[in-house]
């Protein structure tokens, strides 16, 4: 199934913009090639709000979610990962508002550390966002005129929960599925065994309407989760190949795979290999020395 990503989106920076029945979007003024324009903060309800993803911590943010509250009531602040362009604000945010902070719980890596492991990731990770309420799968919260359901979607990160508005098909898809480009999953704070299995129980769901964390919504959720799959399964065979070709390393598979890619996203994609690879000798499909390791030599089994 063919994937087409969706680039065509306007920011809007310092505005809240309609995108669906009592619910509004304001992008953050923090682009870049992993954020793409910046991050999605939702604003829901009309008379009491609650905020999904309050964002990074910035001035110009909070005024701008600040003036689009208009004084109105924040019952509750859902964060959806604790990754720093997503969760930082959540506690300025509640110290203006008096709102209640909910999500899966405080950062945590997919996997333990391994001996002499260094988690390239760290300065990413809002290592101390603690919630009020930790979430569990399904749960569901009540607020002034709309209902959250909680579901929980491990993979970029071991936290990463979505947030269905009930008895409307919109789902938060934060960053497990966005519309112009893939989410990286990058060990140990994210795994693909658990990504894919994620993704498939979000295609189970049949939500008609993702509201991600970047980017626009995704408007056909199950035939582009579909493609998403698709992609997943031919960058695995991709990377099958490579090995079973000659290549050894990671870097060496980077450079073949991702050459038509942004060079400042080969870091990323290396880890996206390295979470590819993690899976493929959990499964006997590929060999190495050890766990499996960025700077790893990976061989047929």
């Amino acid at each position: 199934m063919t994937l087409e990503f969706d680039t065509r989106f306007d920011p809007a920076y310092g505005q809240a913009v309609t995108v669906a029945p009592d619910v509004r979007r304001i992008t953050a003024r923090n682009p870049s090639p992993f954020t793409f324009h910046g991050t999605n903060s939702y604003l829901v309800g009309r008379d009491t709000l609650a905020v999904i993803d309050p964002g990074p911590d910035d001035d110009e943010h909070l005024a701008t979610l600040l003036a689009a509250i208009g004084g109105r009531p924040v019952s509750h602040i859902f964060v959806s990962h604790t990754h720093r362009d997503h969760s930082p604000l959540a506690a300025r945010l509640k110290e203006r508002t008096g709102a209640i902070v909910l999500a899966e719980g405080p950062h945590r890596p997919a996997r333990p550390l391994r001996t002499g492991e260094v988690n390239p990731l760290d300065a990413s990770a809002d290592v101390t966002f603690v919630p009020d309420v930790a979430l569990a799968d399904g749960s569901l919260t009540r607020g002034d005129g709309w209902t959250m359901r909680t579901v929980l979607m491990p993979g970029h990160t071991a936290n990463h929960a979505a947030f269905a508005l009930e008895g409307t098909g919109i789902l938060f898809s934060a960053d497990h599925v966005m519309a112009w480009a893939t989410s990286i999953v990058a060990p140990p704070d994210g795994a693909m065994a658990d990504y894919m299995q994620s993704l498939d129980r979000l295609i189970e769901r049949g939500d008609r309407l993702l509201l991600p964390g970047h980017g626009g919504p995704v408007t056909a959720p199950r035939s582009f989760m579909r493609g998403l799959k698709t992609h997943r399964k031919m960058r695995e065979r991709a990377i099958l190949e490579r090995i079973r070709g000659g290549d050894r390393t990671i870097k060496d598979m980077v450079a073949a795979i991702y050459r038509d890619t942004d060079p400042r996203l080969h870091g990323a994609a290396g880890l996206s290999v390295l979470a590819h690879l993690e899976d493929l000798v959990a499964r006997g499909l590929v060999a190495t020395d050890g766990d499996p390791a960025i700077d790893g030599m990976f061989r047929p089994a």
